[in-house]
């Protein structure tokens, strides 16, 4: 208690030498006149000189982007799903008519938060806030309910209530002030967005939160009652939150592997859940999922299926993964598993040039759909074909933070094509020979691109649909990827420990996610490579069962419990 008072002493030192120059930049918020966006250069200023106060919250980011690309930008605190049971978490949103008016209010309430609480209050309460959801002025319409029924992030009328839905949900709050002119108004969009808050008639398994619609001269006033007085109990919606991020990594791996896939095919998406699943069942000595596993690919072992069509694809061919995994296990399937698996692997390692494969996209997703096959039959040549790709593909997509563009006519980070291409390094990595000439190259890829996807992390934990781009949604198949790759890297020291709080926190962000049914939330649907960033902003997001997903966080729940984490 005597350092935090000694913390508050100089927090208060500091703040007197920085606090003209914020309110200077707080004063531009009030030109409501001012085009878009100026007025939204202003308000990140304004955020920027209060994130850099001392404590909580600290990081700008954005939670949604506009039809114009506008960010819908935030104040952010990196603790929605790890936060200490004894806080309490209150979210602050404001301009959902498009006035600055309550945007400035929301900034200077976390100023006054920052500055002027009690310590009891700043050791009660922990505060996000999104002070300008539409910074565009397009008008939301208070008619339309909350939660939005129709599209979702590519909605071509209303984006910014779809994010900003989520973005409160996912903050986990206790209570939520929503700051606007019109907020007394029965009819007002603030009055929707709080009443719904209330009932949170979206997802019932999440519950309600404590909100209240409030009009900018008010806000100091009832932040100021709410934080002084004795804590509240914690909302319905954050114990939901908080009882997803409690399961454990195995118990996660069994409610996926139940569940997935749903549709068996001979494809990546079912290859990669029966490959976790036989690793699950090897793991915990539960013979059951083996032979689920075995029951779902028996047409195939059996020959009633072929192992490819009349076209051949790394999507449908990666599926073939079960078979190396089930050849490395031995029994009465081994043989033929095996020569499935040769087979795959010998066409996947066809080329038309060094690192050309036959039979790839040109996509990063053949980083991991075109090698995996190899990599885990251990098929010699298979592996040196995979290294030429990775180096290859690596001096065409890898830009300069480390980070990969989908496709050479794909100018955008793609969320799920940097997992492919994480993932399919990480298998590649485990299975080379220390000795193999091409794995100095490819590690170093590796290593580059993880310190990047570090640096992008969301404030939460997640990673965005565009890697670079905060406000694109936050999205599940990368950040289970993300994990997984981090987790084997560390695990086998390819990288240092230093990323096991990378991994924790998006371990901890992908639970909160995935509901207690096995259904998912916010994983990107199936893509193909686009020509804009508005292309891959706007493709959808899967609410419910979704098999790619399933299979993706049942391989992060493994590597997460092998690494030791929770």
């Amino acid at each position: 208690m005597a350092r935090r008072r000694r913390l508050g002493s100089l927090r208060r030192c500091f703040t007197r030498a920085v606090v003209s120059l914020a309110c200077a930049a707080v004063v531009c918020l009030a030109a409501t006149a001012a085009p878009a966006a100026a007025q939204v250069d202003d308000l990140r200023a304004s955020l920027d000189e209060v994130a850099a106060l001392p404590e909580q919250p600290a990081i700008v980011s954005a939670g949604g982007i506009t039809r114009d690309q506008t960010a819908l930008l935030t104040l952010e605190n990196p603790t929605p799903f790890s936060e200490d049971a004894a806080r309490r978490r209150l979210v602050l949103v404001g301009g959902l008519d498009g006035s600055v008016d309550g945007a400035r209010a929301v900034v200077e309430a976390v100023r006054w938060f920052k500055i002027e609480a009690s310590e009891a209050a700043r050791e009660g309460w922990v505060i996000s806030a999104m002070p300008l959801v539409d910074p565009d002025g397009t008008g939301l319409d208070a008619t339309e309910p909350f939660p939005p029924e129709e599209g979702y992030y590519d909605d071509a009328d209303r984006p910014e209530a779809h994010y900003a839905w989520r973005w409160v949900t996912y903050q986990a709050p206790d209570a939520v002030l929503v700051v606007g002119a019109g907020a007394a108004a029965a009819d007002s969009i603030e009055r929707t967005l709080a009443d719904a808050l209330v009932s949170h008639p979206g997802n019932p398994e999440l519950g309600p939160v404590p909100a209240r619609a409030v009009v900018p001269a008010n806000l100091p006033a009832e932040v100021r009652a709410l934080v002084e007085a004795p804590l509240p109990a914690v909302s319905p919606l954050r114990r939901s939150i908080e009882q997803r991020i409690a399961r454990a990594p195995l118990d996660i791996a069994r409610l996926l592997a139940a569940r997935y896939p749903g549709r068996p095919s001979m494809s990546y998406i079912p290859g990669a859940a029966w490959v976790h699943t036989l690793r699950f069942a090897r793991l915990t000595g539960e013979t059951g999922w083996r032979d689920k596993v075995l029951a779902e690919v028996r047409p195939w072992l059996s020959g009633d299926e072929p192992l490819t069509g009349e076209r051949i694809s790394f999507a449908s061919l990666g599926g073939a993964m079960v078979f190396a995994e089930l050849a490395s296990e031995g029994g009465v399937e081994a043989a033929v598993a095996s020569e499935l698996a040769a087979r795959a692997a010998e066409i996947a390692r066809s080329e038309t040039a060094p690192g050309t494969p036959e039979h790839g996209s040109g996509w990063t997703d053949d980083m991991y759909l075109g090698t995996v096959v190899a990599s885990l039959a251990r098929d010699p040549e298979g592996m040196s074909v995979s290294a030429r790709l990775i180096t290859r593909y690596a001096g065409l997509l890898q830009q300069d933070d480390g980070i990969f563009n989908h496709a050479p006519d794909a100018p955008a980070p793609w969320s799920r094509g940097n997992g492919f291409a994480g993932l399919g390094m990480a298998e590649l990595l485990t299975a080379l020979p220390t000795t193999h000439p091409g794995r100095p190259a490819v590690l170093d890829v590796f290593r580059r691109q993880m310190e990047g996807l570090r640096e992008h992390q969301a404030p939460d934990g997640m990673w965005f649909q565009v890697v670079d781009t905060p406000g694109s949604y936050r999205e599940g198949s990368l950040t289970a990827l993300a994990a997984t790759a981090m987790a084997r890297g560390v695990r086998l020291g390819w990288l240092d420990d230093s990323y096991r709080t990378v991994i924790q926190r998006a371990w901890s962000a992908l639970l909160a996610h995935v509901e207690l049914d096995g259904e998912l939330v916010d994983v990107c649907i199936s893509t193909g490579a686009g020509p804009t960033r508005r292309y891959y902003l706007d493709r959808p997001a899967v609410n419910g069962p979704d098999d790619r997903g399933g299979a993706l966080i049942l391989g992060a729940a493994l590597e997460v419990h092998a690494l030791g984490l929770r």
